[in-house]
């Protein structure tokens, strides 16, 4: 048994994905002493990919630096960190070096943001060849730089890669995780996981659990209810344990919840304007609109989803996120499209907190030991991503028939 943890996301109300350009210690110091005072143990923070990586085989002191002053500062405030590498994907928008685009390969679904500006292009092959070989480089470097520090916890590879390019092939995802959970090991003594998500799991992206995860010391994942097609409401926390228990039957390990969460409406507006993210890819670029809770509902929502996460034998359950971002943010990428990515916050923009910081702090306070999973997995990856995506709603009625 162990200590279920309760963590949460974080990128600076004043600088969100821009916080290593505009580096505030003072700042995520004080942010740090506020998530400790909610009793919260753990802080997964992002290392913005080309700040950290301007050219494949340099890294940038000044911001390896202040990765170390970020560790010193979660030791301060007794807190524990999961640092995010190749931040890459992050709310609707690949954030990359310029060196790793391919002039072959379009941006897709994302826009590609570098320092440069905006890119028509993707990236090239993420998870071999030379752009592996530099994520090694970073990796060694990186992994060397906070060797044995307290505050280390665990590496995670990524958030939801998958959405900066697909692998070509399950090997080459596993080599990809085997291969850097290496260097990172032996550079830094720290084990690792890496930011797999709800798409992994209801598309067929060449991600297999059982090869992925095998070298981590847990795997992870993220869902949302108001991303989901098949949530049967936008209230629908049971959307956060379904994709837990899947997750943990394909992987055959534990799983840590690294994100759930939702935008939260404005306190002006009592009117909720949906639309579900299928819909808004039809949309053909006009700009998406997605669910919102209002600020009591995302109390209900975050303790009934940590409650089941509880139940269903997770490691622990991650909100995203910290902040809410200050309005000279807001129409920078990603929020000059994607108005709702500036609400998930905890603390709103004027920095005062949200109810949901409480409730968070009241399940903490909880001090819950993890429980076992379920013994029977909810399913067979080999059929499950052989039928897809017309077993996805069935499975999931199964599940809140069974295990509800």
């Amino acid at each position: 048994m162990s200590a279920f943890a309760t963590g949460i996301n974080y990128w600076p109300n004043s600088s969100a994905m821009y916080m290593w350009k505009r580096f505030d210690l003072g700042e995520i110091r004080e942010d740090f002493a506020m998530i400790a005072g909610l009793g919260l143990d753990t802080v997964r923070f992002f290392l913005h990919w080309e700040d950290f990586q301007p050219e494949a085989d340099r890294l940038d002191r000044a911001m390896t630096d202040r990765f170390v002053a970020v560790l010193d500062a979660l030791n301060d405030a007794k807190l524990l960190g999961m640092p995010t590498l190749f931040t890459g994907h992050m709310s609707g928008v690949n954030f990359l070096p310029f060196w790793t685009l391919d002039r072959r390969q379009p941006h897709g679904r994302f826009r590609t943001i570098t320092n440069r500006g905006e890119s028509p292009f993707g990236i090239g092959d993420y998870y071999t060849g030379a752009l592996l070989e530099a994520q090694r480089f970073a990796c060694r470097t990186l992994g060397a730089a906070v060797r044995g520090h307290p505050a280390l916890w665990v590496w995670d590879l990524g958030n939801e890669f998958s959405n900066l390019r697909a692998p070509a092939s399950e090997s080459d995802a596993a080599e990809w995780s085997w291969v850097l959970s290496d260097e990172l090991r032996s550079a830094s003594e720290a084990p690792v996981t890496g930011g797999t998500h709800g798409e992994d799991l209801f598309e067929d992206r060449k991600l297999r659990a059982s090869s992925l995860c095998t070298p981590w010391i847990f795997p992870t994942m993220h869902g949302y209810s108001v991303y989901s097609a098949f949530a049967r409401s936008r209230l629908d926390y049971e959307i956060v344990p379904f994709s837990c228990r899947l997750w943990q039957s394909f992987s055959r390990k534990l799983v840590l919840f690294s994100e759930f969460g939702n935008p939260t409406c404005a306190r002006d507006d009592a009117r909720v304007t949906l639309r579900s993210e299928r819909e808004a890819r039809a949309s053909k670029g006009r700009r998406a609109a997605f669910e919102c809770l209002s600020e009591d509902e995302m109390c209900d929502y975050a303790y009934n989803a940590l409650d089941r996460l509880h139940a269903c034998g997770a490691l622990g359950g991650f909100w995203w996120c910290f902040a809410d971002y200050a309005p000279a943010l807001h129409d920078t990428p990603p929020f000059d499209r994607a108005k709702h990515e500036l609400t998930f916050g905890i603390m709103r923009g004027d920095r005062t907190l949200k109810p949901i910081a409480h409730t968070l702090a009241r399940f903490a306070a909880e001090r819950r030991e993890t429980l076992p999973p379920p013994a029977a997995p909810l399913a067979d990856a080999a059929t499950w991503y052989a039928e897809l995506p017309s077993n996805i709603r069935p499975a999931y009625e199964r599940y809140l028939r069974d295990e509800t």
